[in-house]
């Protein structure tokens, strides 16, 4: 039997602490997501309201499907900066009319839905989401374009948006435009670019150029609605395609043209039965301890999020840092890379290596479940090559093209970030734990570094070195590391699609791999150099 035992002890005081320290990080981010969630808050909202509008999450929840789910992606872009959490943006995967598509919503209520810096990365990574995946994607737009004191990081990078745009429809990927109301200067490229077209009477405001500036311009006279309102564009300029009634009817529309795409999934379905795992994935909340340099056994956390707790181990007596086998989630058959004990050495590079190939050689994706500190250092380890070997494991992660999903449970360190499928690998899809941390080392380890190079730098100028100062660095640096390590402060950089309460990962992934077959599953065919 390959079912996995559990030895997790529930009622233990290290899986109470745990628990604890995890409920209340996560009570933490909540906090975050609700200003996401509040826009541009009360006095913005209910301005919107009034106006007979609804807000973003709103138009999302009437466009999808009845009761179907919403991965919500990088909810909290832009935590930490001088802008607004979620970056004036809304962006995630639902079910229309039965088919996944990647979905895009302006806040108008954040600064009139402006584009800062964050919300063109926000919008780069769904259109990414979107090609690599095989998807259709849909804008729901109402913008006032760039936010102009930002323009200096927005105009140049800015243009992509167009370019994926058009490559997505030149790789016959759907894109969909429903406009409920500004969309103006760069902005009115985005429905002039969009597959299909769908403008709000009376609403929709289309123009590159708005009336003071076409009067500053050309001396004309004109006024939003000959300009760019839906009326004339559908009537006069062509470039809507349909116009909608009021928002409500935009939304039936944009639904009835996902309905005729005549899109189907290219890759293999899931098996059909599905059987939960045996063990409560509530308990996932108490499983990491609050001292990423404690280990835990991954198999914990593997036997609460695969089908039936079933997971065959590959070479379970072989690199037992690093466990790794097969599973299947919500149906779809999985391979599993999992950190057990923090560092990577040459016999877990070289393992990784060999199940990366197999998984590549059966079309199998691949979940890396990260807690690393990275790649074992010092003469011994060096000597015995783990370079080489974990150059090997990092060649293969590079080179594999069947999908791959990441998630951050712990410790996510120098790297084995890397060689665990870290964001510059591209994972489809990476989501984080609330106590997660990731660094290019520990903040002890860092600072102790720069104090060894100060300290040995001194005495080469014969210089006495200043024991005060470097305490005072040291504690300066740890603390600095820390907080750029925490898990809100990645993903507020998009290092992630979103920081996941741990109970809902089996969920999460569950949708992170229907995404991902909605494109063929293939494996690579050939790798880089090994050096053996």
């Amino acid at each position: 039997m390959t079912v996995l035992r559990s030895a997790l002890d529930t009622g233990g005081a290290d899986y109470q602490e745990n628990r604890a320290a995890t409920l209340a990080q996560l009570a933490d981010l909540d906090a975050e997501h609700a200003k996401a969630i509040a826009g541009g808050g009360p006095k913005y909202t209910e301005r919107h309201h009034k106006r007979g509008k609804l807000l973003p999450r709103e138009r999302i929840e009437l466009l999808l499907d009845p009761d179907s789910p919403f991965l919500e992606l990088s909810p909290l872009a832009a935590w930490g900066t001088d802008f607004p959490v979620g970056a004036s943006l809304v962006t995630g995967i639902g079910v229309i009319e039965g088919v996944e598509c990647v979905i895009t919503a302006n806040d108008p209520s954040v600064r009139g839905g402006a584009s800062n810096p964050w919300t063109l990365r926000k919008a780069f990574r769904a259109a990414e989401i979107a090609a690599e995946n095989r998807m259709p994607s849909i804008n729901l737009v109402e913008s006032g374009g760039a936010d102009l004191p930002s323009q200096k990081e927005i105009f140049i990078p800015g243009g992509r948006t167009f370019r994926d745009l058009t490559r997505a429809s030149a790789a016959g990927l759907p894109t969909i435009a429903l406009v409920f109301g500004n969309s103006t200067a760069g902005g009115a490229y985005i429905p002039g670019m969009s597959d299909h077209v769908v403008m709000v009477k009376e609403r929709a405001k289309v123009f590159l150029a708005g009336p003071p500036l076409v009067k500053m311009a050309t001396g004309e006279e004109a006024d939003d609605e000959s300009l760019g309102g839906a009326e004339m564009h559908a009537r006069t300029s062509g470039l809507a395609d349909y116009m909608a009634a009021d928002e409500l009817d935009a939304l039936r529309v944009g639904r009835d043209i996902v309905s005729r795409l005549n899109w189907h999934k290219a890759g293999p379905a899931p098996y059909p039965e599905v059987l939960p795992p045996r063990y409560d994935e509530e308990e996932l909340a108490g499983i990491v301890p609050t001292d990423l340099k404690v280990p835990f056994d991954p198999r914990e956390v593997i036997a609460r999020i695969v089908d039936d707790s079933d997971f065959d181990e590959f070479k379970p007596l072989y690199g037992s840092s690093l466990v790794t086998g097969w599973a299947r989630l919500h149906g779809y058959p999985v391979g599993i890379l999992a950190n057990a004990r923090g560092v990577l050495f040459s016999q877990e590079a070289q393992k990784a290596t060999q199940f990366i190939q197999l998984a590549n050689q059966a079309n199998t994706p691949l979940i890396f479940l990260q807690n690393t500190t990275g790649y074992m250092v010092g003469k011994e380890f060096e000597q015995g090559g783990i370079i080489k070997h974990g150059a090997m494991m990092i060649n293969a992660v590079s080179n594999s093209t069947v999908p791959h999903l990441t998630v951050v449970m712990g410790a996510s360190y120098g790297a084995g970030n890397y060689g665990m499928c870290g964001r510059a690998f591209g994972p489809r899809f990476l989501f984080t734990w609330p106590g997660a941390k990731s660094a290019v080392m520990g903040p002890a380890q860092l600072a102790g570094v720069i104090s060894i190079v100060a300290r040995q730098a001194a005495e080469a100028r014969g210089e006495v070195y200043d024991e005060v100062a470097d305490g005072q660095m040291r504690a300066y640096v740890e603390n600095q590391i820390e907080s750029e390590s925490l898990a809100a402060f990645m993903s507020g950089r998009l290092y992630d699609d979103g920081v996941i309460d741990p109970r809902d990962t089996r969920t999460v992934l569950g949708l992170a791999l229907s995404a991902v077959h909605s494109a063929p599953v293939k494996g690579a065919t050939g790798y880089g150099v090994f050096r053996t």
